[in-house]
């Protein structure tokens, strides 16, 4: 699963970014500096950054700077996120290594479809997750199951990337809720339950593949 850090000030803007990439599937980690951006990424590098410019401290184009200047990072992609929107700024933050330019206020699908397109552009996506009979072409957003194809809801689709991507790895509920229903999700996990029972019946004889394990969870194979 890619890996996306944020770098945004905006408490509300960071817990929308979040939420929207976490949807899509992807993992990620939200700064409101850059010093616990720094801090963690001198611990584990990402498969990309979303930096938003006016930050406190040190603005995004200094932390931009830095980040090209360092050999670890120089080809780190990395999508500047501003409210400046005139041709001067962009090409400013373009010239200044940026891969790409995202101008507040953007719309949740456009977020997601430009993060997704610069981690392919980078090779840092795995666009076909399978195990054994069920496989996920991501790019297409295609499944099947036996060489058949199968139609899920958007819902059952993220569940089922999930499983893909922890397979043999037991996932409480819990974990499943936060992980496709995002963080702000209020309902009970018995809606996990509901969706498994509709996912296991989509894929035919494949549905045998995702185990109930008891008092914890589900798990994709073994």
């Amino acid at each position: 699963m890619a890996l996306v850090y944020i770098v945004e000030d905006d408490i509300d803007i960071r817990e929308m970014e979040t939420y929207a990439l976490k949807s899509a599937g992807l993992s990620v980690d939200a700064f409101a500096d850059s010093e616990r951006f720094f801090e963690t990424l001198a611990v584990r590098l990402p498969d990309m950054v979303l930096l938003d410019i006016m930050l406190p401290g040190r603005d995004g184009l200094e932390v931009l700077k830095e980040l090209r200047e360092s050999p670890a990072t120089q080809t780190l992609p990395i999508m500047m996120v501003t409210a400046k929107t005139s041709e001067a700024d962009r090409v400013k933050g373009l010239d200044s290594g940026a891969d790409d330019y995202l101008i507040k206020p953007f719309g949740i699908m456009e977020l997601v479809s430009r993060c997704k397109a610069l981690l392919r552009r980078a090779n840092r996506l795995m666009p076909v997750l399978a195990y054994e009979t069920i496989e996920m072409d991501d790019d297409r957003h295609r499944v099947t199951a036996d060489g058949v194809d199968v139609e899920l809801t958007f819902k059952e689709y993220a569940l089922l990337k999930y499983l893909l991507e922890n397979s043999g790895t037991a996932v409480t509920r819990e974990r499943l809720m936060d992980a496709v229903w995002g963080f702000a999700f209020t309902g009970e996990t018995r809606t996990v339950d509901m969706h498994i029972k509709t996912l296991r019946k989509k894929l035919g004889p494949s549905g045998a593949l995702i185990l109930t394990v008891r008092n914890v969870g589900y798990q994709l194979g073994r």
